[in-house]
């Protein structure tokens, strides 16, 4: 039986990134795939919550921007009112908060929780199975949504 993780999501926009870098600051780690990562500790009770920005299927970095520098020039720019180097829409398909070390906690908890870090509700929230939507992506060699994976399995909020 697949081990099913209390999970919020947020489809991108330009609001939704501006509001990472104005409330977030730069991600503790971003990845080659094109994952923007930071690590809070403002789930329930102090929990830590992974926030994961993920890439759209088939992401491609823009051109002359290392892996560390996509999500500060992208949210500069978009922040500043600037065309970016790319429109975060064709980089990212949303954001994922979910407890990063396996918490227990009821996914309505965890939402609570996400508006007042990130001050914007999610679009959909609830228990999600990981496991089955990395294998997925992994299988098609990052070729698949994992927000559009993550939606199928959640409800939006009431």
């Amino acid at each position: 039986m697949a081990t099913r993780v209390p999970t919020c999501v947020w489809k991108v926009s330009d609001k939704l990134v501006v509001a990472l870098d104005e409330r977030f600051g730069p991600p503790v780690d971003a990845y080659v795939n094109g994952s923007q990562v930071w690590l809070r500790d403002d789930g329930p009770g102090g929990i830590t919550v992974e926030w994961r920005l993920h890439p759209v299927a088939g992401y491609q970095r823009p051109a002359g921007m290392g892996t560390y520098e996509v999500f500060d020039e992208i949210s500069a720019a978009v922040g500043a009112g600037s065309p970016p180097a790319a429109a975060p829409a064709a980089l990212w398909d949303g954001l994922e908060a979910f407890p990063a070390y396996g918490d227990e906690v009821e996914p309505a908890t965890l939402a609570a929780a996400c508006i007042d870090a990130l001050g914007r509700p999610p679009d959909a929230a609830g228990l999600a199975d990981h496991q089955g939507i990395g294998d997925a992506w992994e299988h098609s060699g990052g070729r698949v949504s994992i927000i559009a994976a993550l939606l199928e399995q959640l409800t939006p909020p009431a």
